[in-house]
């Protein structure tokens, strides 16, 4: 009522010291309010997978937490030293066989060049019996880690309130859960696939199984195929990976482990996609969406980079790389490549440390490394020559670039499939690429607009979102060190026997239930027809 008396200017006046002090209060409650630093242990996984753990590592180390790093000796990527994290080298050699996945890769380009089916059946072999050797080396690893009791004892003094580690293998999800810790994963892959398919309802009928290249609109024949490899998948991971690790399970956690309940029990799942980029499917409360968490705005390129790129006037760049573990392909590839790009009045700025091809036109910069962020957010940049590898594709999302994929091993073909169903991408086909096919499918995506189009509307989709992937994987996992963890956002289905899981039981009740009312409804009418048939006969 006071308020009412005042004259207007006075009354204003009042409102706004009142204003002032609510804003003061807030501030003030802010600046007191608790701040939340944990002690984290981390067991990445090495190579590309590293590249997105240091991000996510940066980003809670600016927000203050204590962060520890399990590596190998020989590590890879994961430096030993840095001011990020304190890390605790394993004395034993890692899983991540570097070179053989190197020679992997070369010898596999080369026979999908050559057409040898007899030689892509040899080295699917040797992949194979590399795999065995892995999962083993895998099974050593982890027994050599938990048998370090001196280790064991100092990780359990270090009190560490969250263990974050790639499910893409298993050694981080059986430790987490054998120093009882809190469990957030990174992920995209489990040891069994992608990471969907461990805690969500994933009908075969609209959700493709990666690898197929299918989309989530399928038809019959589709669905067939979906469902049969399904099938195949799921028995190979019965037979070659459930036994290892079920016992591995059983020495370290106890008789009544099965290793696949370990990833279902994980707290939170980050997952490093969202339905920008992956088909919409169902989900779980604790699963988390930071695709392009790791994708930034451009900075200001080298000079020399910004002079080179300046220079091709309206027609801008092209941009190449095939990802971490391509460092080369082969000679007659890298030279019908080359040729092509000499004939385009763009300019093109490749990675690539491979033998210098012959026919680089002087529109073609090769380098060993490239800023590729901050070239992909350059005004100036037309197309993106790439392997189809998930960052890559990401970082083409984020700044609004169409795609030009070659799709040569494990998750690329996949990817890239997903960015033709959106009109972002087109493939070139590595097994018979040449010259002009290769330039036929670079002047498609340089020249129709809709692939530009359609890359910028999913750019602005996913930028259009009210917390930045990376500040919200922040949030969740702070948000789980805050509370000890998450069950309440977790599914307890992956207790169920799988009868209960699909309701067989229920509907094998139902049934029965069914089939006794109409027995006994049928026996009913059967022993009262046959009562009313003699007392018919009695009467006459």
């Amino acid at each position: 009522m006071l308020d009412l008396l005042l004259p207007p200017e006075r009354l204003g006046a009042a409102m706004n010291g009142e204003n002032i002090q609510l804003s003061g209060l807030v501030l003030l409650t802010m600046l007191v309010a608790p701040v939340y630093t944990g002690n984290i242990l981390v067991f990445p996984v090495d190579g590309s997978h590293w590249i997105n753990m240091k991000i996510l590592i940066e980003a809670l180390h600016a927000k203050g937490h204590n962060i520890t790093v399990l590596r190998a000796s020989d590590s890879w990527y994961i430096e030993e030293t840095s001011s990020l994290y304190t890390s605790i080298s394993l004395q034993t050699t890692g899983n991540f066989d570097k070179d053989f996945i190197k020679s992997f890769i070369k010898s596999l380009l080369e026979i999908i060049r050559e057409g040898s089916l007899w030689a892509r059946l040899k080295l699917e072999k040797e992949m194979w019996d590399k795999s065995v050797e892995m999962i083993e080396n895998e099974r050593k690893l982890i027994i050599s880690i938990t048998g370090n009791h001196e280790l064991m004892q100092s990780l359990r003094d270090a009190k560490y309130d969250l263990f974050i580690t790639d499910p893409v293998i298993v050694s981080g999800v059986i430790l987490s859960h054998y120093l009882k810790l809190p469990l957030v994963f990174n992920v995209r892959w489990t040891i069994q696939g992608e990471g969907h398919f461990a805690i969500a309802p994933s009908p075969l009928s609209y959700v493709p199984l990666p690898m197929l290249e299918l989309s989530d609109r399928m038809s019959f024949f589709e669905r067939v195929k979906n469902i049969v490899m399904y099938i195949v998948t799921e028995l190979q991971i019965k037979y070659f990976i459930y036994p290892t690790y079920n016992e591995l399970c059983k020495q370290l956690l106890g008789p009544d482990v099965n290793y696949f309940e370990l990833f279902q029990r994980a707290d939170l799942w980050l997952f490093r996609v969202d339905f920008i980029f992956e088909f919409p499917r169902p989900t779980m409360p604790n699963a988390v969406y930071m695709g392009g968490f790791h994708c930034k705005p451009s900075k200001a390129l080298p000079q020399h980079l910004e002079d080179f790129v300046q220079s091709s006037g309206e027609h801008g760049v092209i941009i190449m790389s095939l990802g971490t573990f391509v460092e080369q392909i082969p000679y007659d590839v890298a030279d019908s490549i080359a040729e092509a790009f000499a004939e385009l009045p763009q300019k093109v700025i490749w990675r690539y440390k491979g033998e210098r091809p012959s026919t680089v036109g002087n529109n073609t910069l090769i380098m060993d490394w490239i800023p590729q962020n901050d070239l992909l957010g350059h005004p100036k940049t037309r197309v993106f020559v790439a392997h189809g590898g998930t960052n890559g594709i990401q970082e083409a999302i984020y700044h609004g670039v169409p795609i030009v994929g070659f799709g040569l091993v494990w998750d690329q073909p996949d990817n890239l499939a997903k960015m033709r169903v959106k009109g972002v991408a087109k493939n070139v086909n590595f097994a018979t690429v040449d010259k002009e096919s290769f330039l036929l499918t670079v002047k498609e995506v340089l020249h129709n607009p809709s692939y530009r189009e359609n890359m910028q509307r999913l750019s602005r989709l996913h930028r259009d979102v009210p917390i930045k992937p990376l500040d919200n994987a922040v949030f969740w996992i702070e948000y789980i060190i805050r509370h000890g963890g998450a069950a309440h956002l977790r599914t307890e289905a992956y207790k169920m026997p799988w009868y209960s899981y699909h309701s067989v039981d229920v509907v094998l009740f139902l049934l029965f239930l069914l089939s006794f009312i109409g027995f006994t409804t049928f026996v009913i009418i059967r022993h009262v027809c046959c009562r009313l048939c003699v007392k018919k006969q009695s009467t006459k």
